[in-house]
């Protein structure tokens, strides 16, 4: 095995634009949220980088992507601490790239996925709450999930495919994001409504998802080809027909169209395109996108009328939008892509673990914030709700206050 130089640099640049989803992000949700809980939002998602980092060094790339045990989790011991992490391309995973360059692109996956759930329950959890959760969420779920998926697991070997984190990362952040909802509550408050703080700021956050996302997806191929243009091209339509058909879909049913319609609109699109872009071809990355702005919209619907307070729709955009990426995939994936066909084999091996994943996701998350909220207060005081975020916990202010 060599090193492949522009194999190399194409996947330093797709990490890198991985890694600036997670800025993007906190731009995004910090527009989004009131201005009174600005920089605590973003704080949620740069302080990922940090923690998550740490933890992937010491252990979750291990449990993630080392010596497979009975198909459940990896062996930590593997690359604990950049154990046989080095500048040689691995015999297992992206044979043409050095494996601390594939070690470093699936880390920064691992960092935003906690950060994507955050807006779902946006004013509920205190700095301890949230970085208790960041840790024994990414350790007992994102990590095993990552290794079912990715890491040679017992999904994988049943032939279910995901090529850049429809299931892996979506769809358990989405479910984690709604069990979270459900377990915390509503926020004591008058009004619910988030009232965005700053539309350009978080129409800034949307271009750097934007850009981000041709890394995200491309980069799941592991190297410069066919196949890693044809999920660029494909990631480019599904941004495309997923806001077109939101905003069709807004205006018919809503009778109006709005800036966060065009902005959430070719999120969702993005959400649904991630599992199916190595895997479909550029006509049917139209259909899966046009059907992804119409399935967001009625579950962003449908939300609402249960009264779950996900004050960002997280779970309506990612979780479902992943969680129908993955079936759309299992429908419309094209041998001549990438090796896989739809099928009625195909489609239930998606919608079945698609769904293990889903459940399995929701209950950890239930369970973690259980024992979380047992061991010390992880809810922000009512007070601190209403005197805002960012002055009761941060003791900062991104705007003036009069």
């Amino acid at each position: 095995m060599t090193i492949n130089n522009g194999d190399t640099a194409f996947m330093m640049l797709a990490t890198a634009m991985v890694c600036l989803m997670t800025p993007g992000l906190a731009f995004f949700y910090g527009g989004l949220a009131r201005k009174r809980n600005v920089l605590y939002m973003m704080v949620q998602s740069f302080i990922s980088m940090g923690i998550i980092t740490m933890l992937w060094i010491f252990g979750g790339f291990g449990l993630a992507f080392g010596k497979d045990i009975h198909g459940i989790i990896g062996n930590i011991t593997d690359y604990f601490a950049f154990s046989h992490i080095d500048f040689v391309p691995s015999g297992i995973y992206a044979a043409s790239i050095p494996f601390a360059l594939f070690f470093a692109y699936q880390m920064m996956f691992c960092v935003i996925t906690v950060p994507l759930m955050s807006g779902a329950f946006a004013e509920r959890l205190n700095m301890k709450g949230y970085i208790g959760l960041l840790i024994f969420w990414t350790i007992l779920v994102y990590v095993p999930v990552c290794h079912w998926v990715w890491g040679q697991g017992f999904l994988a070997n049943l032939g279910f495919v995901d090529f850049a984190g429809g299931a892996v990362i979506h769809t358990t952040a989405g479910f984690a994001a709604l069990a979270a909802v459900l377990f915390l509550g509503k926020r004591n408050i008058e009004n619910r409504e988030m009232s965005p703080s700053n539309l350009m700021a978080a129409a800034e956050g949307t271009g750097l998802l934007w850009f981000g996302w041709f890394g995200f997806n491309a980069g799941g191929a592991l190297q410069a080809g066919i196949l890693a243009a044809t999920a660029f091209v494909n990631t480019a339509i599904g941004l495309a027909a997923g806001m077109v058909s939101w905003c069709i879909y807004a205006q018919i049913v809503r009778k109006k169209v709005n800036f966060v319609d065009v902005l959430t609109g070719s999120v969702a699109g993005l959400a649904t395109i991630t599992p199916a872009a190595g895997y479909v071809n550029m006509r049917s990355a139209i259909v899966i996108g046009l059907l992804a702005g119409i399935i967001c919209n009625i579950a962003l619907s449908f939300q609402e009328k249960k009264g779950w307070d996900d004050a960002l729709g997280v779970w309506g955009v990612h979780g479902i939008g992943g969680f129908s990426g993955i079936i759309l995939t299992g429908i419309f994936a094209s041998k001549s892509v990438n090796g896989v066909s739809g099928s009625v084999h195909q489609f239930l091996v998606q919608t079945l673990a698609v769904i293990f994943i889903a459940v399995y996701s929701f209950i950890l998350t239930v369970i973690i914030l259980k024992v979380l909220g047992k061991c010390m207060d992880i809810k922000p005081l009512d007070k601190q709700v209403q005197e805002g975020l960012d002055s009761a916990l941060l003791d900062e202010n991104s705007y003036d206050m009069f």
